[in-house]
């Protein structure tokens, strides 16, 4: 618990577990919500990764991030981001983005 609460205790990463709670997402989809570089989402991703709170999944030629639903932190992550703002606005962004036809990810 003490790591996960440590791991989200970063916006980045609360955001980003807040946006896959709405959707899967692959990297180049979570670049067009942050200002930052792929390398630095990919480092965000890899660290909730390792820590169990995510899981990715290769569909094609993309690699997509979901919440793990059953982590022994789910039950503490719900609360936190339950409390987290709303995320439909970037959901809605990456809906009409698209980016996924022309990703390198």
């Amino acid at each position: 618990m003490a790591q996960a609460l440590k791991l989200l205790g970063d916006q980045t990463r609360l955001t980003i577990m807040a946006i896959l709670k709405h959707r899967d997402c692959c990297v180049c989809e979570l670049n067009e919500v942050f200002d930052m570089s792929q390398p630095s989402i990919s480092q965000h991703l890899r660290k909730l990764k390792d820590s169990g709170l995510i899981q990715e999944e290769r569909r094609g030629r993309w690699v997509y991030y979901s919440l793990i639903n059953q982590s022994e932190a789910s039950p503490l992550i719900d609360t936190l981001l339950e409390q987290f703002p709303d995320q439909e606005e970037n959901v809605r962004k990456l809906k009409k983005s698209k980016v996924t036809l022309h990703c390198d990810c």
